[in-house]
């Protein structure tokens, strides 16, 4: 008789409700030691102190974890990522709520521990403030790097209601550092009521690419993704994913949801291809609030299924 027991020790084989809550049941550590030899490392940014709109996204990682699956084959691109890649949960970034300065210095460090290691971050947000720190720890000693941006926004702002540092400035900040190269960054899936012509100068003036929902619709979303190859080109870039680039209809659990955005199979398919094709360094999935009304885990669950897809992208370019 096989003892449940010592499967769920030896091989980790349990159901995904039962157990420590970690993304897909993988092994927990928050030892940077442990991550030698890793590929990726799953780390969560449970913060949300700089939205302009609807607050909830610090619950956000845990909500992502609690919907994630066991492991298993990804039935279209026929390669089990977990299988193929080394991956942990690194836990947490040790946020402060109501500071986020000290918050996003914490982040910063936990993924550049990830970074130090040579592994891959895959950071669960969080609003989307936390690309600064993000996306400085994974450039570090190879800045700048490229970008690639799925968004209804630009999140280029200077300001967002008289803030400097919000969930709507970040990427303005980061070219404006030299972290993200402006050339090899581009925005995918803009839509709606801002922001408006002062950012958009300032990115055509810069040389960032952006493709609007109407691009999308018109050329469909296998020519946008070669389009955004292309730009981004050969060496380092990163992947930003806010889940406000669905329409509400597939994520309505997020803080500034706008009608006539992405169909969920278009940008998983599009995660998966731009982790496959481009020399991903990192990546994030921010905006997931899943006390929102209406939200119920629709919103957890499609997030999952871009980290999910992200790392199908690693495993085919791995193997």
């Amino acid at each position: 008789m096989i003892d449940p027991l010592e499967r769920w020790r030896k091989h980790g084989e349990k159901p995904d409700y039962a157990g420590l809550l970690t993304f897909g049941t993988l092994p927990y550590t928050q030892d940077p030691g442990e991550l030698k030899g890793v590929d990726v490392a799953i780390v969560g940014a449970p913060t949300d102190d700089l939205v302009s709109d609807r607050p909830g996204a610090r619950f956000g990682p845990r909500a992502i974890r609690a919907a994630s699956c066991p492991p298993g084959p990804h039935l279209e691109a026929k390669v089990d990522a977990m299988a193929v890649l080394r991956m942990v949960d690194y836990g947490d970034a040790p946020v402060l709520p109501a500071d986020p300065a000290r918050t996003h210095e914490a982040i910063e460090r936990t993924v550049g521990e990830v970074v130090a290691a040579g592994a891959i971050p895959i950071v669960l947000g969080g609003d989307h403030s936390i690309a600064e720190p993000d996306i400085r720890a994974c450039a570090d000693g190879r800045a700048p790097i490229g970008l690639v941006h799925f968004d209804t926004h630009t999140d280029t702002g200077t300001e967002v209601f008289g803030v400097e540092v919000s969930h709507g400035t970040p990427m303005y900040r980061l070219v404006e550092a030299g972290v993200v190269d402006p050339r090899r960054y581009v925005q995918i899936g803009l839509r709606g009521y801002w922001p408006g012509e002062k950012e958009f100068r300032w990115q055509e003036q810069r040389g960032i690419t952006s493709f609007f929902m109407h691009d999308v619709r018109r050329l469909g979303i296998e020519e946008v993704v070669g389009g955004a190859i292309d730009v981004v080109g050969s060496g380092p870039v990163y992947l930003s994913v806010d889940v406000d680039v669905l329409d509400p209809a597939f994520a309505p659990g997020t803080g500034t949801p706008e009608p006539g955005g992405m169909e969920s199979a278009d940008l998983l398919w599009a995660c998966r291809t731009v982790a496959e094709r481009l020399e991903l360094v990192g990546a994030e999935v921010v905006e997931v609030i899943p006390t929102a009304p209406g939200s119920a885990d629709i919103t957890a669950l499609v997030a999952d299924r871009i980290v999910r897809e992200i790392l199908t992208g690693l495993a085919l370019r791995r193997r």
